[in-house]
């Protein structure tokens, strides 16, 4: 061991013994407990950024504790190496989509290694491989054949800019979620999945999600948005059509006092009974403006117009006016509802504008009579055949087809009469010729397509036709990776039923805040499909989440004289002392714009390698686990590594002292327990116990990993000051630094990993068990400290001997026998005494 820290050389000698002896590769152990921990897999784009270094330490951090604490436990990482951005990406550097994708995987696996994250690399999944995807098609076939597949004509969302659908979970505020570019509408045919039909069972079983933060559920339940209450039946005054009103629950028995209705300018209604012109009008201006259907409520300007049409029904038998509106509910299914303005506030706006507010209703007698509570009225009007019961959700069927041929080929032919004709199983994969990403790299979708039209036609034994252009949503590959991830070479089947049943559920699973609708919904989703088909056998795919917050850092810009905004790399900003500003290095001034996420548009991005050449992995892991509690932002600050650099150079001088010493400690260690401790030794062995409690309930119970660091750092300082008299010292302070190796282990695993074999132990630090205290009675009474005051002014520091510790009236009595209390109070009268136990004697006199 060298007498100087170099995290250079460590790191690479012991990620190498890692890799040599497979240190992290892992299989079924039926006689321990197991521990499957999942950080989302990254999509390959060629760099790391710190916010991939603070998931996967974070992840990381996890799977090393529990391996500590004797469990049996599963650390994949895989690649989400499909979709659009790879397209554009080869695109614009002029080479295929595989190749740049293959690229990008050798580089950023390197960049995981250098951090050094004990993942089981034998289980490496790449979504792009035909070996992966195969399975991904056989359970789509699955699906199409129980009804759960279907394709249709279906007004979609469309993204101009990368000429592809988007699901609706992929339009965030009308823009695209990927280029934040206007989203229109347009008619598709196109495949969908009935993910409606796992509606109720995705909502109600976010109750059973007891580990998941409250506001992912939270909003999941708000995107699912089930409403519900009941159909009633009206029709059209003079003419014989009947058509359904949807009144939630909560608004059931106010029935007798609704003034109007209010109908979709697309409703059935508008199409077959509206001939004035100017009613005409304001229809096709409502289906002009198509209005994107998630939009919240709040951001549309809701126009309406007067139908002149009346409603009646068998119960209010008054005629009530009918309203055309331009936006009812962000559920689309839902295309009438009953305004009751003395009830709800948007409807009294409403009434006022058509002075419908003397409107009054005859009370339902006949069936509201002796009515206790909406379920008894909902009862009660279902059984006199009034209305039926109704269920809607603004979760909507999940749109599957893209535009692009970076993805998964779906295994369909339309045959020339148009009927579907599914690909047989053992004709998986249906895979893309390789030439269609080697040549003509700048074409586009459509282009290749045309261009291919003979590869893509199909005719065998007679069936003709044109096999699927579309590809799946690459969405579609993160909701079940987990899940392939427990049998990732499993040849016969899409799951090894044994095995997963073994790993599953994901016992800790770690990703952003930001997938909490789309991936997360589509992954629970997937996971009941997959349990429905007898893949699997539980309800629920994850235990645990944990939502790590973004890394931020200082952004600063400055204005040309286009009003252009131009963003300055960090390493390019300069601090003029002289003029207190921040300039370029051209001297051009900067506009600070504060701590923000780290993002390459805005170039505040920090290289991860440039930080690891510089400082080492350890510690930029000690750093990301250290600035903040992994659910709250990060705020990037160099002084903070520099912090923990310091650290760790202060540990391995620290421990180099120690070079031979360990002689000595095994000499002594078998006479240890017929040893009495003193004072000294007992405070210190108490600090470490109570160190280690402390940091396994930070570890157990909140995951304040921030905590767990600051407490290893504080022993750490007790333990450089701790002044060693004989060998019972050597060998506390010896077994402290271990228990600080072990517990600081998870976060600096390298030079733990050598400190750990310098000490003299034989066996890795990567196969020790979590560390546990010593039973030693540490809390014997000691001698506490007082401090005296006379007439409130600090005057002594008094050691009261043990015997005194509950005794207040002795305490008293020798604190004023104490010879220099005793003659300062000598001819003073003493008006009285104020004791805070343990703490302050303040002696009031007679001024």
């Amino acid at each position: 061991m060298k007498k100087k820290y170099s995290p250079k050389k460590i790191e690479s000698y012991v990620q190498k013994k890692w890799h040599l002896e497979k240190t992290f590769k892992v299989t079924e152990d039926y006689n321990k407990p197991k521990f499957y921990c999942l950080s989302m897999l990254p999509y390959p784009s060629g760099k790391l950024h710190m916010g991939h270094v603070r998931n996967y330490t974070i992840g990381d951090v996890i799977a090393r504790y529990q391996r500590m604490q004797g469990k049996n436990v599963l650390h994949p990482i895989g690649w989400d190496s499909f979709g659009l951005p790879a397209e554009i990406a080869a695109n614009e550097n002029n080479i295929s989509p595989y190749v740049w994708t293959k690229n990008n995987i050798l580089d950023m696996k390197k960049q995981l290694k250098l951090l050094g994250f004990s993942f089981d690399w034998d289980r490496e999944i790449t979504t792009c491989d035909p070996n992966y995807y195969h399975w991904e098609q056989w359970f789509f076939l699955k699906l199409y054949k129980l009804g759960l597949a279907y394709k249709k004509n279906a007004l979609v969302n469309w993204c101009n800019i990368d000429k592809t659908i988007l699901a609706n979970e992929q339009v965030i505020n009308n823009c695209c979620w990927r280029c934040n570019s206007i989203v229109q509408k347009k008619l598709v045919k196109q495949w969908f999945l009935k993910i409606t039909h796992y509606a109720e069972e995705l909502l109600n079983d976010l109750k059973k999600l007891n580990g998941w933060p409250k506001k992912v559920k939270d909003m999941q339940k708000h995107w699912i948005g089930k409403k519900e209450g009941i159909d009633l039946f009206f029709k059209i005054e003079n003419i014989n059509y009947q058509f359904n009103v949807f009144i939630e629950t909560k608004y059931i028995n106010y029935i007798n006092d609704i003034v109007f209705i209010k109908i979709l300018y697309n409703h059935p209604i508008c199409k077959n009974f509206i001939n004035d012109i100017n009613i005409k009008n304001f229809i096709t201006k409502c289906s002009f403006n198509n209005l994107i259907k998630n939009n919240k409520f709040s951001s549309i300007k809701i126009i309406d117009f007067n139908s002149n049409l009346f409603a009646y029904n068998i119960l209010i038998k008054k005629k009530i006016p009918i309203i055309i509106v331009n936006y009812l509910t962000n559920i689309t299914t839902i295309n009438a509802i009953a305004g009751i303005p003395a009830y709800n506030e948007k409807d009294l706006i409403f009434s006022k504008k058509y002075n419908f507010l003397f409107f009054k209703m005859k009370k339902l007698l006949h069936v509201s009579k002796n009515t206790k509570n909406n379920n008894e009225l909902i009862h009660n009007l279902i059984t006199n055949k009034f209305a039926c019961y109704k269920k809607h959700y603004h979760l909507q069927d999940w749109s599957i087809s893209r535009q692009r041929l970076w993805g998964t080929p779906i295994p369909i032919i339309i045959q020339n009469n148009k009927k579907i004709l599914p690909f047989k199983e053992n004709d998986l994969p249906l895979v893309f010729p390789k030439k269609f990403f080697n040549e003509n790299i700048n074409e586009n979708y459509n282009q290749k397509i045309k261009k291919n039209l003979k590869w893509f036609s199909y005719n065998n034994k007679g069936i003709k036709g044109q096999i699927e252009t579309d590809t799946f949503d690459t969405f579609i590959e993160s909701s079940w990776y987990y899940a392939r991830y427990t049998c990732n070479n499993e040849k016969k089947s899409m799951i090894n039923k044994k095995k997963a049943k073994y790993w599953l559920p994901v016992d800790q699973y770690i990703g952003g805040i930001e997938h909490a609708i789309m991936h997360l919904m589509y992954f629970r989703f997937f996971h009941k499909l997959m349990r429905d088909i007898g893949l699997l056998y539980i309800d629920e795919p994850v235990k645990n989440l944990l939502c790590q917050g973004m890394v931020l850092s200082d952004s600063y810009y400055y204005i040309d004289n286009k009003k252009k905004y131009h963003w300055v790399k960090l390493k390019n900003v300069i601090f003029d002392k002289k003029n207190n500003i921040f300039i370029n290095k051209k001297g051009k001034k900067l506009v600070y714009h504060g701590m923000i996420k780290m993002s390459k548009s805005k170039n505040n991005g920090i290289n991860p390698q440039d930080i690891i050449e510089k400082y080492g992995a350890d510690t930029l892991r000690m750093f990301i686990m250290f600035a903040a509690p992994p659910t709250m932002n990060l705020e990037w600050k160099e002084s903070g590594i520099k912090g923990m650099y310091r650290f760790l150079n202060k540990l391995w001088k620290f421990i180099y002292k120690y070079n031979q010493k360990y002689k000595n400690y095994l000499k002594i260690k078998k006479n240890q327990e017929l040893i009495q401790y003193n004072k000294q030794q007992l405070i210190i062995q108490d600090c470490i116990n109570k160190t280690i409690i402390n940091v396994t309930n930070n570890f157990e119970k909140d995951q304040s990993f921030n905590t767990v660091i600051s407490s290893i750092i504080i022993l750490f300082k007790k333990i450089t000051k701790y002044k060693i008299d004989n060998n019972l010292d050597y060998i506390i302070i010896f077994d402290g630094l271990l228990i600080i190796l072990k517990m600081l282990y998870p976060f600096a695993p390298h030079i733990c990993f050598v400190l750990w074999k310098y000490m003299g132990k034989n066996n890795d630090i990567d196969h020790q068990l979590w560390p546990v205290i010593k039973n030693i009675n540490t809390k014997i009474k000691q001698n506490f400290n007082i401090i005296i005051q006379i007439n409130g002014k600090k005057k002594y520091i008094l050691s009261i001997p043990k015997k005194y510790h509950n005794q207040d009236n002795n305490i008293k009595k020798y604190i004023l026998s104490y010879d220099k209390i005793s003659k300062f109070l000598i001819n003073i009268k003493i008006i009285k005494t104020i004791y805070v136990p343990h703490k302050v004697f303040n002696i009031v006199t007679k001024k």
